[in-house]
């Protein structure tokens, strides 16, 4: 810390207790905002607004507080900026019609303070709506000295680890997370407005299934037993089709012990949803609606950009299959291809790494995501996946080989991801069983063995569908890296 620090931080340490002398309490709880800043600012419209003269106005009164931003005095005038989380305002003191007292408080003051305040409306010479304070009371002293300025690339660590600075600062900030809030409000109306229940499933499993992922694990004292934090909602979900629900969804957070890049967090809010007796061709029709309605609430329009690319999400989304769209970007016709030593060389040539442990599927699944998936604006959906890669998902009626899946594909990446629900619980042991022998290989992302899931489907699951989306959907409507559109996203040790 400078000297220069030390000194601004023991000034406000002493201002602090001015207020006290003054017959203020420092930390009061007992202040009633009535309007907020945005009140204000709408009622101004239907007044006729006196001029700042520095003399007494009678007119309507207001009670509203906020966080002092700027400060500046001239002579008898004192003026200041106040935010609060609708916007900012002018407000002003003159020395001559405001009682000493309050006038003594305004000279303790810094940026960052919060405060209440009380009095009429007035414009300054230069149109500025600003109040007239007649009352003026400390609530909360900022002992911590505000940054001059909160933005740019070589901020954006600081802004993350401290957000609550960077949505102080920052109006971009606070408008993402108002447009978040809007995001996830949009998509339960959308799935409780089609008469899908909200439910509440533990975040604690013995099994971490429903994802291809790797757990994190935790430890259960009273139990005396480990537990894994889930990776996925959808097996308690589908559970619940057998106890004889017929349309559930979930919206929470899940926890994937994997890296960090602009698309992936280990800590994030998923929504799911499952539907009895639909298949994934329902899913196409709705989810197409229920993105576009999300999308339009959220940007206000069904046109947006993401890392220089517009998209487009109007009209109806073209169908892909997955092996045609990789031979039509990569020229290789991978369907029917099975054996791994062939898979190898194919992506040898292409220059793509591989894992030893990874069967046919996953090998071709490198294909799509490594040649392919980049390259796609969409939106569009990716139908009719390999088996070998949807162990959770119903076998295609006419294709053997291939399961009815379906995903949503925007600006190279994968933003939603449904199927036919697989119910019968014989074949879903035998998934189970293959993914095993990947994971005992090696493949710590392969599914594990859910014997509970299995008695549960063996006493009958309704045919049906399933759908999940993160909130990775809503980083590419604003067009920003997944970290800065999460609150407190985990961090790197200084």
């Amino acid at each position: 810390m400078s000297i220069r620090q030390d000194q601004e931080l023991k000034s406000r340490q002493a201002k602090l207790k001015t207020w006290q002398d003054l017959g203020f309490k420092q930390y009061p709880s007992d202040f009633k905002r009535q309007q907020t800043i945005a009140d204000i600012r709408s009622q101004a419209f239907e007044q006729e607004i006196p001029l700042l003269t520095g003399e007494a106005v009678r007119g309507q009164i207001f009670t509203t507080a906020g966080r002092l931003m700027t400060l500046r005095s001239h002579g008898s005038l004192w003026f200041a900026t106040l935010q609060d989380e609708t916007g900012s305002l002018q407000i002003a003191l003159v020395e001559k019609i405001v009682n000493q007292k309050f006038w003594q408080l305004a000279e303790n003051l810094d940026r960052g303070d919060i405060i209440g305040v009380v009095g009429v409306l007035v414009k300054s010479r230069r149109g500025e709506l600003t109040v007239l304070v007649s009352e003026l009371i400390p609530l909360a002293k900022g002992l911590q000295i505000l940054p001059e300025k909160w933005h740019g690339l070589k901020d954006v660590e600081q802004r993350l680890r401290r957000r609550y600075l960077d949505l102080m600062m920052s109006e971009e900030t606070r408008e993402i997370f108002k447009k978040k809030s809007l995001f996830w409000q949009t998509a339960r109306t959308w799935l409780q407005a089609a008469d899908f229940m909200e439910v509440d499933t533990p975040a604690l499993e013995t099994i971490a299934g429903g994802a291809d992922a790797s757990p994190f694990i935790t430890h259960h004292d009273a139990l005396d037993r480990d537990f894994y934090l889930r990776i996925s909602l959808e097996l308690p979900l589908k559970r619940l089709l057998v106890g004889g629900f017929g349309k559930v969804f979930e919206i929470g957070k899940v926890f994937r012990n994997e890296g960090i890049d602009t698309e992936h967090l280990q800590d994030y809010t998923m929504c799911e949803f499952y539907w009895a007796y639909a298949d994934y061709e329902d899913l196409l029709v709705f989810t197409q609606k229920m993105y576009q309605a999300i999308v339009q609430a959220v940007s206000g329009g069904l046109i947006t950009t993401y890392d220089g690319r517009e998209i487009d999400w109007s009209g109806d989304w073209p169908k892909k299959d997955y092996f045609e769209i990789i031979k039509e970007y990569t020229g290789e016709d991978l369907a029917g291809v099975t054996k791994v030593e062939d898979l190898r060389k194919l992506l040898e040539k292409n220059k793509i790494r591989y894992e030893d442990s990874m069967g046919a599927g996953r090998l071709i699944d490198l294909f799509w995501k490594k040649l392919v998936r980049p390259k796609v604006v969409g939106p569009l959906f990716l139908i009719n996946h390999p088996l070998e890669v949807s162990p959770l998902a119903k076998a295609h009626r006419t294709m053997p080989d291939r399961v009815e899946r379906l995903q949503i594909i925007v600006a190279g990446s994968e933003l939603g991801n449904g199927f036919s629900e697989l119910n019968d619980p014989k074949e879903q042991r035998q998934r189970f069983a293959e993914q095993m022998k990947l994971r005992e290989g090696g493949d710590n992302e392969a599914m594990m063995l859910d014997n509970d899931f299995i008695e549960a489907l063996e006493y009958g699951m309704p045919p049906a569908a399933g759908f999940g989306f993160s909130e990775r959907l809503f980083s590419f409507i604003v067009d920003k890296p997944i970290r800065e559109t999460v609150l407190f996203p985990p961090m790197r040790d200084n």
